[in-house]
């Protein structure tokens, strides 16, 4: 069963939230970078004479989506949800409104939740928290 966030949970979260996506957010490139130099070079690995390098590339790439995974995790764990693309910073956090179901949206960089967008809406669909709280008036 999913956890569903009041704002005020939500944001009381964010302080280990926003510390764990740091941390994603940070190492996400370096796993990219990796991505790409495992590509090129086994792209232009002979089947007949294999590069020792390609092994050790693999390897690396392996631990750090590892620990990158382990970071969704943790986010994951605590009842949010890391959005795509994973260097964005951007994490929802299940809650409700008027008795339908909605996201709290936090990007990195935000002090507070200060947006929220339906389930289906995305962060192309996100408000200001403010239209929510002048509903609940």
């Amino acid at each position: 069963m999913k956890k569903t966030f009041t704002l005020a949970d939500a944001n009381r979260t964010l302080p280990l939230i926003s510390r764990i996506v740091r941390d994603l957010v940070g190492r996400y490139p370096a796993w990219r970078e990796l991505v790409e130099e495992y590509e090129l070079l086994t792209s232009s690995q002979r089947a007949d004479a294999p590069d020792p390098e390609v092994s050790q590339l693999e390897r690396r790439v392996t631990a750090l989506a590892r620990e990158i995974d382990g970071y969704i995790h943790e986010v994951t764990e605590l009842g949010a949800e890391v959005r795509s693309p994973l260097d964005s910073g951007l994490v929802d956090f299940p809650g409700r409104h008027d008795g339908r179901s909605i996201y709290f949206c936090w990007k990195m960089g935000e002090e507070v939740i200060e947006h929220w967008h339906e389930r289906d809406g995305g962060f192309a669909g996100r408000q200001s928290i403010d239209a929510l709280e002048l509903a609940e008036r």
